[in-house]
Formats: structure tokens, sequence, C-alpha cells
């Protein structure tokens, strides 16, 4: 890993996400820490990054329509984002990768706060739907931009989403329980647009701004064989038509980054 101005702390490594290496300040030292705790019992099958699979999986993500076009290299100004989630046997905690079209990382998600009760419940039993989740969405700097928690749950789902320092940027709430799901974003008490399932199942999204206009789309790939057959890993692609301005764009990066775990979570049941 090279230098970086970031504080003192444990970031992952950019070849092995699933290592943490400690930064003192001015170097990195050979101090290194698994991802979370849960390492010891998750079986990972994930392969090694692969930008030329990624590229594949954008072009048939969007369907050729974002090719060409070009971003800010961040999670706020690319026109697309895929989306792919480490592959694992047994998952005691959430994690994905975000890259550009061309594949090159952009940050990530990570689900934190998973207590040693909370993994014995996911693990044994199908509660876990039903208990608080949060999430953290990282840049490739591995710096927090955006946390989004889903608070403890009977019918409907809420998500809470703020910014790293913990002020509120808005909710997502969820307008029904039976049919093809659909979530409000909510700022200040005002819906300034939402998340619709193209189907009963949500395998694809479409996101409109308040006005009922399309500014984003949601569409499922295949992740390959084996992540299929023996995992509920899932990979999509984010597909942005415009540029947007806050707090849409952290509304529409939040629920484009985290639903499709937090709506697995509510299928557990």
């Amino acid at each position: 890993m090279t230098s970086s101005p970031q504080p003192a702390g444990w970031y992952p490594d950019q070849q092995n996400p699933r290592i943490y290496r400690w930064w003192d300040g001015q170097a990195w030292t050979p101090n290194t820490r698994p991802s979370h705790d849960a390492e010891a019992i998750e079986l990972d099958i994930e392969g090694a990054h692969d930008p030329n699979r990624i590229r594949a999986q954008a072009s048939k993500g969007t369907q050729g329509r974002a090719s060409g076009l070009t971003g800010g290299g961040t999670l706020f100004s690319e026109p697309v984002l895929v989306v792919n989630q480490r592959a694992k046997l047994i998952e005691m905690a959430g994690e994905f990768g975000v890259f550009d079209q061309n594949g090159e990382r952009l940050g990530g998600v990570v689900q934190v706060g998973q207590s040693t009760l909370k993994k014995a419940i996911r693990l044994f039993t199908k509660y876990d739907q039903y208990l608080t989740h949060r999430f953290e969405i990282r840049d490739a700097n591995h710096s927090t931009v955006l946390k989004v928690t889903r608070p403890a749950k009977v019918f409907k789902s809420r998500f809470l989403v703020t910014k790293a320092d913990d002020s509120p940027i808005g909710e997502i709430v969820q307008e029904n329980v039976f049919g093809k799901i659909r979530l409000g974003f909510v700022v200040d008490g005002r819906k300034i647009g939402g998340i619709f399932a193209e189907n009963w199942r949500a395998w694809n999204f479409v996101i409109k701004d308040h006005d009922e206009v399309e500014i984003a789309r949601i569409t499922k790939t295949w992740g390959g064989f084996v992540k299929a057959a023996f995992t509920t890993a899932d990979n999509y692609v984010v597909e942005i038509h415009r540029p947007l301005r806050d707090p849409l764009a952290s509304m529409v990066v939040a629920s484009a980054l985290t639903i499709d775990t937090a709506l697995k979570q509510d299928d557990n049941g």
C-alpha cells in the first residue's frame, strides 16, 4: 500500500480487503488483523478483482447505454456504479465492493455493529430480519461518507441516512407490504423521490425524483454459477441518468448501495 494523508487507524488492504493494515499517520506498519471478528467462521469464496469482468457486467447491466460516458471518479459523480457482494458460504456481515464501469474501485459498503449475539442469531435462526442493521458506505480511501441504519422492524422497514458525523440527511421509508415494493425518500418531512421494484420479487428497481421522473435504475446481474449455487451474494449495476444534488444525491447512493442487503434481511423470514 502507498502513503496516505489519512489519520492513524486500521484500513483495508487494497489487494486483500479481508485484511486490515495499520497506518500510524506516516507509514504502513507490518501489523494486520482480519476485517472483522466473524472472519474465523465465515467461508469466503470470492475470487480476485477482475476489471474485465466488471466492465462486462457494467455493459450488460446498462445494455451499453453508458458506454463512453465519463464521471468524476467518486461514488457521487460516476454515471455507473457496479456493486458486487463478497461471496461467502457463511455470512455474518455483508460486504460489497463498488466500482466504476471501467473496473476501478470507488469504495465499498460494510455492515457494522454485528455483536456476538447478533451473529449467533444470524447463523442459527431467521430472526435476524427483525433486528437493527447498520451499514457504512466508504470511499476509495476507506473513509466513511454515509451511514445507513435500518432500525428493528416488524412489517415495514425504515432506513435512516446520515453523514459520516451522524448528522441526519433523511429517511427511506417502506410504503407497502404486499406487491411491488415501494420506498420513499423523505427529507425534513417532505418526499423528494423514491425507489420502486419493477416486479414482486424485487430484483430490479427504478429510482424517481419528486416529479416521478426516472433518475436512476438498478439492475441485478448474474455473478456466476458458484455465487448463484452456493451463496446468497448478489451483483448489480446502478445507472444514474444525470448529475444529482444533495440531499437527493446522497439518498440515491445510500438506497442503491444498501437496499439489496436490507431487503434480503427481510426475505430471510
